[in-house]
């Protein structure tokens, strides 16, 4: 994989000054251009063919998530288990990405996936707030990392964003990245949660991504599904963008993830035809693109079998999370 030199791309040595100097040189959003240009995009129609390539695509894009307060060993392996059969009645179904629980339930999770190409996601770093001491933060990767997770989901520090303090967010980005090595060297993938519905302007968001992808994660996210305004379309269409244009700038590929709020066939794959017509088919891929759902299956699960067989099965057809 291709390696930047941060201060190439800076300009000069990592300071506040240099990030805060670099972040505010990048071009402002046009907000009623981005809008529009979404609206646009999400009036497409697909023919059928097409509808079922991107069902099962959304499917394996797809980390299953339970995060909840009163999660339990027995409801992560209820989770697994429709991930590793999402549909009985279906063996052809495709099976999800990744599994996305708490710390503390990734061995859960890892024992009920087994041997199934279903990676196990952990949330840290003071999911959701981020509202801890680095040392925590790196203790709660390393205790994820150490259980067997196979990719973090880290928050930012969005009251030091928002504050200016650049140069902290980036700092803590390294830190984290480094704890999701594993003892044998290989590294825990790192998707890196801006929780853009806090970031106030599209203008944040855009030089939030940037920040993010100069720290070297292999995902940026959107959202942790805990604050009012989760994934949007124009959101996800501005980080698209963004990591499009920094594949330009440095030959390096990194992910977006949407997550929350996304819950129907229908949304899922208006969010596939913007991947494609602003990052391009390389990003259709779950290795750059990935959907942050709790219910999203279930609904993508009822189309697809429609599809098949032309009809609706009853209520009882997949579980009510």
């Amino acid at each position: 994989m291709p390696t930047i030199d941060p201060e190439a791309v800076v300009g000069s040595r990592i300071t506040n000054q240099s990030l805060s100097r670099w972040l505010h040189s990048l071009p402002g959003v046009d907000k009623v251009g981005l809008e529009a240009r979404t609206a646009s995009l999400g009036t497409r129609s697909i023919k059928t063919a097409s509808k079922a390539w991107a069902l099962d695509m959304a499917i394996q894009m797809m980390d299953l998530t339970t995060l909840e307060g009163a999660d339990t060993k027995e409801r992560v392996r209820s989770l697994c288990l429709k991930a590793i059969t999402p549909d009985p009645t279906d063996l052809t179904t495709p099976q999800p990405a990744a599994i996305c629980v708490y710390g503390d339930m990734v061995k859960h999770a890892k024992d009920a996936i087994g041997k199934n190409k279903i990676h196990v996601a952990a949330v840290a770093t003071a999911f959701p707030s981020g509202r801890a001491s680095l040392p925590v933060k790196i203790a709660d990767t390393k205790d994820a990392v150490n259980a067997g997770a196979d990719e973090i989901d880290m928050v930012i520090d969005r009251g030091a964003f928002l504050s200016g303090n650049y140069l902290e967010v980036y700092k803590q980005i390294l830190a984290v990245k480094a704890a999701c090595v594993r003892k044998d060297g290989t590294r825990a993938h790192l998707k890196v949660i801006l929780e853009t519905g806090e970031l106030e302007t599209y203008d944040n968001i855009r030089r939030a991504s940037y920040l993010a992808m100069l720290a070297g994660p292999d995902f940026i996210k959107t959202s942790t599904g805990k604050v009012s305004v989760n994934a949007t379309l124009p959101i996800t269409l501005l980080m698209l963008q963004a990591v499009k244009d920094w594949f330009d700038q440095t030959k390096i590929r990194i992910g977006v993830k949407p997550a929350g709020g996304i819950r129907t066939a229908k949304d899922a794959i208006k969010y596939l035809v913007v991947v494609k017509e602003t990052a391009g088919e390389e990003w259709l891929t779950p290795k750059y693109f990935r959907f942050g759902a709790s219910s999203l299956l279930n609904d993508v699960l009822m189309q697809r079998q429609k599809l098949t067989t032309g009809h609706y099965s009853g209520r009882d057809y997949v579980s009510v999370d």
